[in-house]
């Protein structure tokens, strides 16, 4: 089955794009439908080929005046004109404030009405026709021609027209958002030079193969992967990481797409395609982050189905309730029920809670935090415990070898280097690339024989006529509790290697912020007791277990998970994924071009600085906030307005500030996020 995306253009609200998401989802030619309205997006799975006239067909079914255009086109249309809008206040002024012959004022009127309420009328009876349901701009429409029959004909027209503009506005301010978060994540060259013989050819990014040979200018992003394979330059990661200062690269250094080379030139051999690179992989996890909803998200969608339809059976009976038990008329009844629809529009509500998510989302990967959805987001709000892995994660997973001790004399230190090289050679462990890089010495791996990787323990292969075992305490009854790494050769205890993997410059800093904000810290290793309490001194961890197998990690998270805990993971993404999946959160540290970090996680640092977790939690509070402030604003003015209009307290005027007004002060609030956390 493949999956396919556009660009879905044209939709007033996130209410909207809901309504498409459902109704697409009804067809069987279409599976696992995504409308994500913050990035004016559509996904689907299909085993048939869809073409791009048949999706606008079905979607204009469900919302008229939305239109789908391929990824590449991204020209929105005008849903409002201006001049239509122009037109319609000046000729309905005219109608209701200027005396003329031969009743030309009432057709002024119904002209101007006509020519701001066609598209709104039209797209309510499209989609009340064809969907059954009801939408704002029915509300909005009712209203007006509602405020046209009681012959307060300027205040329908002013009322309608405030709408259009507030539509207009929002739109602008959607899209500035929008343009924020993409500016923010800039990260992708649009061009590159390729040489190609002896010639230097302009090509696109997406036009690069393995293989290639590119050269990167001063001034330039980094295109796609790659191997420095001539020259040597400074390179700015901030895009990636959001660390500031510059990093040294040269010869045969990996260097990452979005980088941007701020030094010498540099000839770079492609080692991914774009469609593969580091850069496309960050831009399609934020693109799709909006797609896992949190669970503010999930309600305000559940309540939008039936908000409208409740919205107009209260309108109805407050018609019903003020004519029969008040001496006001029916037309006056009818007057506040039509100002209590304008006012009942949820557009606030429904934009501000995606849209809020979404930069929260963009701002993170921005501070190099990469959240896959903003359903975790939410969560990382509320987290009240964080398990860590130690290697990697709270110490620099580098290795320095302290001292080798030998038991059997009739092998030398060399000896001893030289078997182990050439079994770890054939690791990925940390431990073992950080020993092959420590002795810094090269034996062929070609005689060694049955390799296999003892989890949790070591490592064990055949060697000439020898059976050797490499790791941990678990390996042997009498190793040493002292020593990190053993040597045992047909069953006997030949050597002990001691090994020192220091602690991370902040981690003891960033425990502490941790333990002031309320969160229980625990940390599970396989180390022996002594490291993993030394460590715990150190650092101040409340917690911790050792002496751990992967599968006793699992089952000790489970005695520590209660309903009321929200529990964060933090590893390294490759040997810890059954916790990282296990735990509400997965956190993968130094995460920066490893696929195994970005499929295994939930949240990727995209390096090691642990600090960057305190700022995806900040992140995530703020965002909440933000949410919560958008909410209680937009409901408290709604439900004022609403109740004075009741008692006639309020006209038309206040109802239009009340729905668009209200939208354009959330999105605005909405933006403070991008405000504080890019500086």
């Amino acid at each position: 089955m493949n999956r396919y995306k556009y660009n879905i253009l044209n939709l007033d609200c996130a209410n909207c794009a809901k309504e498409v998401e459902e109704g697409l989802n009804k067809d069987e030619r279409l599976n696992n439908v995504i409308v994500n309205f913050s990035t004016s997006k559509i996904s689907f799975e299909s085993d048939n080929e869809i073409s791009l006239e048949e999706l606008n067909r079905l979607v204009k079914n469900i919302e008229p005046d939305a239109m789908v255009t391929s990824l590449e086109d991204v020209k929105q249309s005008k849903e409002y004109h201006i001049l239509n809008l122009v037109l319609g206040v000046v000729l309905g002024v005219l109608g209701t404030l200027v005396t003329l012959p031969f009743k030309l004022n009432k057709i002024l009127v119904i002209i101007g009405y006509i020519l701001l309420l066609y598209r709104p009328f039209i797209n309510a009876a499209k989609t009340l026709i064809r969907n059954k349901t009801i939408n704002e701009n029915a509300l909005i429409t009712i209203s007006c021609l509602g405020a046209f029959l009681l012959g307060d004909d300027l205040e329908g027209i002013m009322v309608v027209a405030l709408y259009i503009l507030g539509k207009i506005l929002e739109e602008k301010a959607i899209n500035n958002t929008r343009r924020s978060i993409k500016d923010l994540l800039d990260i992708k060259q649009d061009y590159t030079n390729k040489l190609i013989g002896e010639n230097v050819v302009k090509v696109d990014v997406e036009q690069v193969k393995k293989g290639d040979i590119l050269i990167v200018k001063k001034g330039e992003k980094i295109p796609v992967d790659g191997i420095i394979t001539e020259g040597s330059t400074l390179l700015d990661t901030s895009a990636l990481t959001g660390e500031s200062l510059p990093v040294n690269v040269g010869k045969k250094d990996r260097v990452l797409s979005g980088t941007i080379n701020i030094g010498n030139i540099i000839y770079i051999k492609a080692t991914t395609e774009f469609k593969d690179s580091t850069v496309a992989k960050i831009l399609e996890l934020v693109e799709d982050a909006s797609d896992k909803k949190a669970h503010t998200e999930t309600l305000v969608s559940r309540l939008s189905k039936i908000y409208t339809p409740l919205v107009l059976t209260i309108a109805i009976l407050v018609v019903i309730v003020l004519s029969i038990f008040t001496n006001l008329g029916l037309g006056e009844s009818i007057y506040r029920a039509l100002t209590f629809l304008v006012i009942s529009c949820p557009c606030a509500i429904a934009i501000s809670v995606p849209l809020s998510y979404f930069t929260g989302i963009g701002v993170s990967s921005k501070n190099g935090i990469l959240v896959k959805g903003s359903n975790y987001l939410d969560n990382l709000s509320r987290v009240n415990k964080i398990v860590f892995d130690k290697t990697g994660t709270l110490t620099t997973g580098t290795f320095n070898v302290q001292k080798i001790k030998i038991y059997d004399d009739s092998y030398t230190e060399e000896q001893i280097i030289e078997i182990l090289i050439k079994g770890e050679s054939l690791s990925n462990h940390p431990i073992a690339q950080s020993l092959i890089k420590f002795f810094d010495k090269k034996y062929t791996n070609k005689d060694v024989k049955e390799y296999k990787e003892l989890t949790g323990k070591g490592i064990e292969y055949d060697l000439g006529e020898n059976h050797i075992k490499v790791g941990t305490i678990k390996l042997c009854d009498d190793c040493s509790k002292e020593a990190s790494l053993h040597v045992n050769i047909n069953g006997k205890h030949i050597a002990s290697i001691i090994i020192d993997d220091g602690i991370k410059e902040n981690a003891k800093s960033f425990i502490e912020k941790l333990h002031k904000a309320c969160i229980t810290t625990y940390m599970f290793t396989g180390d022996k007791k002594s490291t993993a309490l030394e460590i715990q001194k150190k650092l101040g961890i409340e917690n911790v277990e050792y002496e751990m197998l992967p599968n006793d990690k699992y089952c000790e998270y489970e005695k520590i998970k209660s309903d009321n805990d929200v529990i964060a993971f933090v590893g390294d993404g490759i040997n810890d994924a059954p916790l990282l999946k296990r735990a509400d959160i997965g956190i993968s540290m130094g995460g920066i071009g490893s696929s195994s970090a970005i499929e295994a996680s939930d949240i990727v640092i995209m390096n090691d600085d642990l600090e960057k977790i305190n700022k995806g939690i900040d992140i995530s509070k703020y965002t909440n906030k933000t949410i919560k402030q958008n909410l209680i604003f937009a409901i408290a003015v709604k439900v004022i307005i609403l109740s004075l209009s009741v008692f006639g307290i309020t006209t038309m005027w206040w109802a239009v500030f009340a729905d668009t007004g209200v939208t354009l002060i959330t999105i605005l609030n909405t933006l403070k996020i991008i405000k504080k956390f890019n500086k």
